[in-house]
């Protein structure tokens, strides 16, 4: 088995001309800044979850087995190079680039932070090392998919979401939006990478109010920290600026509670003890 390459969470190897072994570490990433501390027992809940919802979606995707409790093996597929968003909240990003009138919405969409879309709302990416929104006519000009492609991965995106949003709600939790990736395997579109809370937005309901930032049980709860501590502007400056941006110290509480919501999140959504 040869190792290929690290992410910014996961650890590739080759198995053998077929599949692929992930190893789920517990590495943390924000805004595209890679931190030096990790997240205990991330790893392992990050591969739980990939099983789990890899059993679970009626969809066809890469997952053969999970190997321990921090690997999977996958089938090789050549992944299609956009990055499957679906919002079911104005919530994040969405909020300033509408703003911006970057991204269109529904004339009746109730634009408080937080409220319920109208409909999930399908918002893909490029997939890079900086992820740039397209809609359907950027992505058909640069080529990332074909039109018969995007209309699928659209429909089927937004079906993902569904699912698993039926899942979340028996669970107590709402789930905000959704990033998922999606590679060909024998001529077919299968669902790829992985899926968990790295992934997606996930708020509890009880604790669920519209207008204000929102009790987060997946990595929201760092990019909240580093944007309240003017460190995501940081970022931002640097970048503009030419210089690579340097992640700070998490505190420690802030790595406690990750940890103890990705846990909450995998026993309550799953029914199973980690």
């Amino acid at each position: 088995m040869n190792f290929l390459t690290s992410g910014k969470v996961k650890d590739l190897y080759d198995v053998d001309e077929s599949t692929l072994l992930f190893k789920f570490s517990n590495r943390v990433s924000a805004y595209d800044v890679k931190f030096k501390q990790e997240i205990p027992k991330k790893g392992e809940v990050l591969c739980r979850f990939a099983e789990f919802w890899f059993d679970k979606l009626d969809v066809p995707n890469h997952f053969v087995k999970r190997e321990s409790e921090t690997e999977i093996s996958v089938k090789k597929m050549t992944m299609i190079p956009m990055e499957c968003v679906v919002r079911g909240y104005f919530y994040g990003s969405l909020i300033g680039r509408w703003k911006n009138g970057d991204v269109q919405l529904p004339n009746d969409t109730d634009t408080q932070m937080a409220a319920k879309l109208t409909e999930p709302f399908f918002d893909p990416t490029t997939k890079s090392e900086h992820d740039i929104p397209v809609d359907k006519t950027k992505a058909l000009e640069m080529n990332l998919v074909s039109e018969q492609q995007y209309s699928w991965l659209e429909k089927t995106s937004i079906d993902i979401y569904n699912q698993m949003a039926i899942v979340a709600d028996a669970a107590g939790f709402i789930l905000a939006d959704l990033k998922l990736e999606f590679g060909l395997l024998d001529g077919e579109i299968v669902l790829g990478d992985s899926i968990g809370p790295d992934e997606y937005r996930l708020w509890p309901k009880e604790t669920y109010e519209i207008g204000k930032i929102q009790e987060s049980y997946d990595k929201q709860i760092l990019r909240d920290w580093l944007t309240a501590n003017g460190y995501q502007k940081q970022f931002e400056d640097d970048r503009n600026s030419g210089k690579e941006p340097i992640a700070p110290e998490i505190p420690s509480e802030i790595i406690q509670t990750i940890t103890q919501r990705y846990v909450i999140a995998y026993e309550k959504l799953t029914r199973l003890s980690l």
